[in-house]
């Protein structure tokens, strides 16, 4: 149960209402309503809104060219209460690559904008680096949910909004240890992977990846100072998102989030990731920068 009394969605049921929330109305050309989530918070998740962006823009675009990059902007918090419209422009249609830019809209502004390239695929070089070894594997790991069972405190947003995504950190803690236990890593190493099965579109992939992506990647520049969210730690916002795809993959398959943070000041930290599928290939990348604050010691104060 969550703090409104509702039972928390997991499993298929938390997945099939993910694939509810990427299920856009059109109700134009280039214009597509996006249904809003239910899950209780006040501000709309950022990867939720990513991967309604990046939905629209698909929507547009021919079925023979798949999405290889997305760069977007976090404008302003988007109400969770609402609906939200997505405007599609078409920036260009060449022989090869599709360009779109996507506006996401509430109460007559923009909270959210995204650019997003599309190219049919070539032959050409191909090279990867190698996934990160020694690892547990995902079916060793218990779930976040599990690992937190007996800080129910820390549980925070995972206690009270659906699970689509099963998250299963690889060792070391995570950002929602409770304050002082989690050691500082250079690396923070996430499996993940929808907790039930997606069509086959390939779209959906990529957007769930979108959603799924925005979940812990900040949580490495915490990492690196041994940090946590919430009390005794900080409060993040992103500021921008970035993702590029270079292969291929299935979400409802696990994947190998390995993500870092090279740098921090100014109250802003960057972070960056790559996924990998079972079979140790590079299949996308990710960029963010965030806003973090600390907490006050002691509720209250300003």
């Amino acid at each position: 149960m969550n703090s409104s009394g509702r039972e928390v969605l997991v499993g298929q049921d938390a997945v099939d209402s993910l694939l509810g929330v990427l299920d856009l109305e059109e109700i134009d050309k280039g214009l597509f309503r996006g249904p809003r989530a239910e899950v209780g918070l006040q501000r709309v998740f950022g990867g939720q809104v990513a991967g309604q962006a990046l939905v629209a823009a698909g929507r547009t675009v021919p079925a023979d060219r798949r999405v290889h990059s997305l760069h977007g902007y976090f404008v302003r918090p988007g109400d969770s209460k609402k609906p939200i419209v997505y405007q599609v422009e078409n920036i260009r249609d060449g022989r090869s690559f599709s360009v779109r830019r996507t506006v996401a809209l509430q109460n007559g502004q923009m909270i959210f904008f995204m650019s997003a390239s599309f190219h049919t695929g070539e032959q050409g070089l191909e090279h990867t680096d190698p996934a990160p070894n020694g690892l547990p594997a995902p079916e060793d790991i218990p779930p976040l949910s599990e690992q937190l069972k007996a800080h129910p405190d820390r549980l925070g947003i995972w206690a009270r909004v659906p699970r689509p995504i099963d998250v299963r950190y690889a060792g070391g803690g995570s950002g929602f240890s409770a304050s002082g236990e989690r050691p500082a890593q250079e690396h923070q190493r996430v499996w993940m992977k929808a907790d039930g099965n997606l069509p086959d579109d390939p779209l959906i992939h990529v957007c769930v990846l979108t959603y799924a992506s925005d979940l812990t990647l900040l949580d490495s520049v915490l990492s690196r100072h041994g940090a946590v969210w919430g009390p005794g730690g900080y409060l993040g916002t992103s500021l921008d998102h970035a993702l590029w795809f270079h292969r291929p993959f299935r979400f409802d398959d696990w994947i190998l989030y390995d993500s870092m943070s090279p740098t921090a000041a100014d109250g802003r930290g960057l972070a960056q990731g790559r996924f990998f599928d079972a079979s140790g290939l590079h299949i996308a990348s990710a960029t963010q920068e965030g806003l973090l604050r600390q907490t006050p010691e002691t509720p209250g104060v300003p």
